[in-house]
């Protein structure tokens, strides 16, 4: 083929095929998307996804340490706000964790139990705090309050509504917290953990880990700066025991539901959120 100079026409290249950018899943502590400090991941639901460290678990209480002062100080009205936020976060990307395996159902239902916990912000003080009656001339008066960092093993599944069902009261008071994620399907975990970064949650407040839950849960409730236990996602009962034993080091409140409480459809109660918190007891003369 030539043009009317007669010059033969260049033939264009064929265009090259174009890879497609692989997505590693990382961890998600202080706010960031950190790998593994062992540099080690594991192949999971056609993925590639970071594969947690004794390390990594210490430096998320780190994190979650830092966290405490800055979340269970901001009004209650902030937090509602927030987890709102996330709420309005989810909603948006929901075709994305439909994407992943999710089904629908079960995305909207998770985001129906952030706008829920959202709602309890600011009436826990009313609900669990109150004026207690005294034989004497004083005011004494209780109100609830965090108890800080808390260690939680997610549920294996429902993956996305089970998680969300164990992180949300525990911050919602003004703990912090250091998630296990399921390790069967850690999929939706770390992309929460994308909605969560994008939602105004102060970094620190959720961390979140993925990996074997026997390599990290000792670790995590060991530690003697985590203040309390979630052990909803233990199944084995000869673990939960260990990990009870763990915990008593130092005291953890722990939380160990029995498995006929899992029903995550159904109303969630307050039970979640007053297990993990600690009521202060103040007493006041009246008069001069």
């Amino acid at each position: 083929m030539s043009d009317r100079s007669g010059a033969k026409a260049k033939a264009k290249p064929p265009a090259p095929q174009r890879v497609a950018v692989r997505k590693t899943y990382k961890l998600f502590i202080g706010g960031k998307f950190p790998r593994s400090e062992s540099g080690r991941s594991y192949p999971v639901q056609n993925a590639n996804v970071a594969l947690s460290s004794r390390k990594d678990v210490r430096d998320a209480v780190v994190a979650a340490r830092a966290a405490v002062k800055g979340w269970s100080g901001a009004t209650a009205y902030n937090r509602g706000q927030i987890l709102y936020r996330v709420a309005e976060m989810l909603e948006g990307r929901r075709e994305q964790f439909v994407a992943l395996g999710v089904p629908g159902d079960e995305v909207d239902a998770a985001t129906d139990r952030w706008v829920w916990y959202a709602g309890w912000s600011d009436k826990l003080p009313q609900v669990y705090g109150g004026a207690n009656p005294v034989a004497g001339p004083y005011f004494n008066l209780s109100a609830p309050e965090p108890t800080g960092v808390v260690g939680v093993v997610a549920p294996e599944r429902p993956a996305l509504l089970g998680l969300v069902s164990v992180i949300a009261p525990a911050i919602v008071s003004g703990n912090t917290v250091v998630v296990l994620a399921s390790p069967t399907e850690p999929l939706a975990a770390i992309t929460l953990a994308e909605v969560l970064a994008t939602s105004d949650l102060p970094g620190g407040v959720v961390n979140l880990l993925t990996g074997r839950i026997t390599e990290t849960a000792p670790t995590l409730a060991g530690h003697m700066d985590v203040n309390a236990l979630d052990l909803t996602g233990v199944t084995d009962a000869g673990l939960a025991a260990d990990l009870e034993v763990a915990a008593a080091q130092n005291l953890k409140r722990v939380l160990r539901p029995a498995p006929a409480d899992h029903d995550w459809s159904a109303d969630p109660g307050l039970t979640r959120m007053t297990t993990l918190l600690e009521t202060k007891t103040v007493w006041h003369p009246k008069g001069v």
